[in-house]
């Protein structure tokens, strides 16, 4: 038997706890590290300074084979790599790290080392929740990335009585997962089996990109012009309106001057008007032979133009030199329809914007702050931001809500994302609304309870990822099937894997994972060679698995206990349909 791994995992707060739960749950022997008690663990976790080498020994450090680094902080989490690396210079890392640039830099650099992101595991599966029932998560294959949808066969569905081994050998879709209406059979055995699609059953398949042009049409490209001259006007308005004031002071002052003084010509009277309201002097005779009543009017003239004249320099200053020209020129348009708002400019909110931008969809972001860690961010990428509070009704129209596919409430506080999807369902009843919660038993209360379209939790997404790559395993997709989560992963054949002999078929039916593809030595087999191929030492394996069958993994078949080919004699226990990633 195969020892099964000895994990840590640094940090217990929402996803930490989350990650360290799951690994306990599924048998995996687990040590928690937190710096306060948590009542509800005594057994299993260590109390102590998180970045002190005391605390690290003290949960097994030297011993352990892999430590994952849950914590909010990438600061954090980078001192405690490198104290435990120190410790023990062979322990696998799994980090956690916004920063997915300084990632790939410390994956590149130090053996054995996996940084992830909650933000960037999440946002996809937001973006997708909300396009409907169809889209329901991506894969990352063959360096594109394929949406994932479901197919409902019904009676006048073209994939009626088609049986499921003819849509495997499709090289431009890969089934990920099968569900039928009345028998119980897993996909593998389906597809050898000849399985026909009844009307009922439903398919969760992967779809191969198609490259498409990102050019917009003529007249979408007059619309954008058209928004930014509406944009610019509403910029410039107190630029147009002081020297419009300006222009009427300098029109004034010529005007009672030569009124004054028929022998004191216009072209005089201008000049004179000009120089004394700006400062500059000049031909002061017209005003040292007038009146006493004129020279006072000179007075308020030159006062008043000071005053006119210096708020004109500073706004012209500000145009120029400062920011507010660079602002308006870089700004996108906000979209007039079809697009998605996302409330709330955070880690997850941007990573949303830029999945969602990146499939070709108009974004436009609302934050509270003007100083929005990623405000500079979503400028970069031309994604339009509204400054304001989303819980407004004035802020949403502002960006355009009644004319929007969807709006994610996707801010840090549970509370405020509910008043946001309730003033946005407000103001468009049929609108979709996707809603960010903390805590997911929350959620799925308020989800039943409100009718909105989604309401996830970025920690219950993310969480089963990490635990799948605490155990070796390298994460290229994720997605949910009725509320259920699925990861997609890569694992390599080594001399102790419980897959090695097998046949990826047999492997498939023991393990309960639907096979992708696999890498041999200079090969690459999809289809059925796929099913037919011996899994040898090297090898690496491409699957969907349900979150919580991870044990697979690890878990060692005895050769006595292995079930027959999912072709003679299908499990009952399987029907298809992805388990929940935990309980609740």
């Amino acid at each position: 038997m195969m020892r099964k791994p000895q994990i840590i995992v640094c940090g217990l707060g929402p996803t930490g706890y989350e990650i360290f739960r799951l690994l306990r749950q599924q048998g995996i022997e687990a040590i928690g590290i937190h710096d306060e008690p948590l009542p509800q663990e005594t057994d299993h976790v260590i109390v102590g300074n998180l970045r002190s080498s005391a605390t690290l020994l003290a949960a097994g450090i030297q011993e352990a084979q892999t430590l994952v680094l849950a914590m909010v902080d990438d600061a954090v989490n980078l001192a405690v790599l490198v104290q435990a690396r120190l410790l023990n210079p062979h322990i696998r890392i799994v980090n956690r790290l916004f920063n997915q640039r300084l990632g790939e830099r410390l994956n590149n650099t130090l053996a054995d080392h996996t940084a992830m992101s909650v933000s960037a595991l999440a946002a996809p599966v937001f973006a997708f929740a909300a396009f409907g029932n169809r889209a329901i998560g991506q894969l990352q294959l063959f360096e594109q990335t394929w949406p994932i949808h479901e197919e409902y066969i019904d009676e006048g569905h073209s994939w009626a009585g088609r049986t499921l081994d003819e849509l495997w050998e499709d090289r431009s879709r890969m089934l990920i997962y099968y569900l039928p209406m009345q028998t119980h059979l897993d996909l593998v055995s389906g597809v050898l089996r000849q399985q026909p699609l009844q009307v009922g059953d439903r398919l969760i398949i992967a779809t191969k990109p198609t490259v498409g042009s990102r050019r917009k049409s003529l007249i979408e490209r007059s619309r954008q012009f058209f928004r930014w001259l509406k944009t610019l006007r509403q910029q410039i308005q107190s630029s147009v309106a002081i020297t419009l004031v300006l222009f009427a002071t300098i029109f004034i002052a010529t005007l009672t001057y030569t009124a004054i003084n028929a022998e004191i010509t216009i072209v005089d009277a201008l000049y004179f008007s000009v120089g004394m309201i700006t400062g500059a002097g000049g031909n002061e005779k017209v005003a040292e032979t007038a009146p006493a009543f004129i020279k006072v009017f000179t007075v308020i003239m030159m006062l008043a133009g000071a005053g006119v004249i210096g708020i004109a320099y500073a706004l012209l200053n500000d145009w120029v030199l400062g920011t507010s020209f660079r602002k308006l020129w870089q700004a996108a348009p906000i979209p007039s329809q079809n697009h998605y708002i996302i409330c709330g400019l955070g880690g997850i909110g941007i990573k949303i914007a830029m999945s969602l931008q990146d499939n070709g969809y108009d974004v436009v972001a609302i934050d509270l702050d003007p100083n929005s860690r990623f405000l500079q961010t979503a400028q970069s990428l031309k994604i339009p931001v509204v400054h304001g509070d989303a819980t407004l009704p004035h802020t949403l129209e502002t960006a355009n809500i009644k004319r929007a596919t969807a709006l994610f409430a996707v801010s840090s506080d549970d509370t405020t994302n509910l008043e946001i999807a309730l003033t946005a369902k407000g103001l468009k009843n049929d609108l979709r609304v996707v809603v960010r919660s903390r805590d997911a038993h929350f959620g799925m209360m308020v989800q039943e309870v409100f009718e909105f379209n989604s309401v996830l939790s970025p920690t219950e997404i993310a969480a089963p990822s990490f635990a799948a790559a605490a155990l070796g395993g390298e994460i290229f997709g994720s997605g949910m099937t009725a509320g259920n989560l699925w990861i997609a992963m890569a694992t390599t054949i080594t001399p102790q894997h419980p897959f090695l002999g097998q046949d990826v078929k047999s492997a498939a039916a023991n393990g309960d994972f639907v096979p992708l593809y696999l890498e041999t030595q200079g090969d690459t087999l999809h289809g059925w060679e796929l099913l037919g191929a011996d899994l040898e030492v090297g090898d690496r394996l491409h699957l969907t698995i349900p979150a919580n069958r991870l044990a697979q993994l690890w878990r060692v078949v005895e050769p006595e206990l292995e079930l027959p080919p999912p072709s003679s004699q299908p499990n009952p226990q399987q029907n298809g349909r992805i388990s929940s990633a935990s309980p609740r």
